[in-house]
């Protein structure tokens, strides 16, 4: 009996061993995770975090546009810019004397520009007389009708003296003279007429150096003047 158990616990205790040997033989399938690995499954893909440090972009510096002008040529003009010699020239039979007293009054208001030609002396003191220098110097673009000393001297020193001591009458006399709008050759022909700031009316006749504005013969016209063209006439004109 005693054989019997021995014999049998032999046997089981090697059947024992066999299986732990051949467990312990036996290789772990391929893929199997090792201890303390991580393992990546099939469509996944292992990413570590990358430190992505935000772009630099420097604002790009520019520059203002620089925009070339061309610059005229030489006796080219630019719209609105008068060019520099382009100012009108008294013309008449009788500029030539009052060539030297007529220089510098394209800079010139009308009243101080006359102030300054010896032969208007008498329509200077009949502007004052009035009180008008400082209007005929204000305006913008007038034409006047300048009497020069002949046509004031025509006149009777007693109806001469009397007009200029009326202020109401030298006003209205002196106003007859001007014509609003500054107006070139070109504008006076023969049969036109002009509305003077008196209300009245003067008519143009003839043609060329021989102009007549009533009766009155232009004996150098086309005078500039900063805010006016003058007419220097040879009689004054008297409203009817």
């Amino acid at each position: 009996m005693k054989r019997v158990l021995l014999a049998a616990a032999l046997a089981l205790t090697t059947a024992t061993a066999g299986t732990t040997a051949a467990s312990a033989l036996t290789p772990e399938p391929e893929g199997s995770p090792v201890p303390g690995e991580t393992t990546t499954m099939p469509g996944e893909t292992e990413t570590s975090p990358e430190e992505t440090s935000p772009e630099e972009t420097s604002p790009e510096e520019t520059a203002p546009e620089e925009t070339a002008t061309e610059e005229p040529a030489p006796g080219e003009t630019t719209p609105g810019e008068s060019t520099p010699g382009a100012t009108a020239s008294p013309s008449g039979p009788g500029c030539a004397p009052l060539e030297e007293s007529l220089t510098g009054s394209a800079d010139q208001p009308v009243a101080t520009a006359l102030s300054k030609v010896t032969d208007l002396s008498m329509l200077s003191e009949a502007i004052k007389q009035a009180g008008l220098e400082e209007k005929l110097n204000s305006a913008q673009d007038i034409t006047v009708f300048a009497p020069d000393n002949a046509a004031f001297e025509a006149i009777p020193k007693d109806t001469r003296d009397k007009i200029m001591a009326d202020k109401t009458i030298l006003t209205k006399a002196l106003s007859y003279h001007v014509v609003e709008g500054k107006l070139g050759p070109d504008d006076l022909k023969e049969g036109a007429t002009l509305k003077t700031l008196e209300g009245g009316e003067l008519t143009v006749k003839g043609t060329g150096d021989d102009l007549t504005v009533n009766d009155a013969k232009i004996v150098c016209g086309n005078v500039p003047t900063s805010n006016a063209t003058v007419y220097i006439v040879d009689k004054v004109l008297m409203p009817q």
